[in-house]
């Protein structure tokens, strides 16, 4: 009798470095006294700018961790439809998601996400795709790496249209 091998499944490693660049000189001797500032570096990537969200003294226009997490949400759900489409034939001609997500924060300095809603917006090559375009999404929600790592519920309502 063979003996089974058990199917192994890959690991995947990321690293990068965080820095925080918002010293002004007197480091974190004040609430007010620093910056939330940081510069995120991936190895063969553009640096990101990030800093906390603004009701947290942080800077608006850099990326914060709230919206880091919202785009990673977003990025993995499209990414993993696509591939859902592929596998049941449809043929995506364009793709938007208007995401949006809640956090409460619990009263004692912290405070965690609650729900993302994902809004993809879907074109299609041709009607009789739809409903193949559709079930796709529940594929995407079961396949998609960060959706399956968060506490709270990811949901979506997706809008599936075609050219033809």
């Amino acid at each position: 009798m063979a003996e089974s091998t058990p199917r192994t499944f890959g690991e995947h490693h990321y690293a990068l470095t965080a820095t925080w660049t918002g010293n002004l000189g007197t480091g974190t001797s004040g609430y007010r006294d620093y910056r939330r500032d940081v510069t995120i570096e991936v190895s063969g990537k553009p640096e990101l700018l990030a800093s906390a969200d603004k009701p947290f003294r942080g800077d608006p226009p850099r990326w914060n961790p709230e919206d880091l997490l919202l785009a990673s949400l977003s990025e993995c759900h499209l990414l993993s439809y696509l591939h859902a489409c592929v596998t049941l034939g449809v043929v995506v001609v364009s793709y938007s998601d208007d995401a949006s997500g809640m956090m409460r924060e619990d009263g004692k300095g912290g405070g965690a996400f609650v729900e993302v809603m994902l809004r993809p917006d879907v074109v299609v090559a041709e009607a009789s795709m739809i409903e193949a375009a559709e079930r796709a999404h529940e594929l995407a929600n079961q396949w998609c790496f960060i959706a399956n790592s968060m506490n709270f519920p990811v949901r979506h309502e997706a809008k599936v249209s075609a050219l033809a």
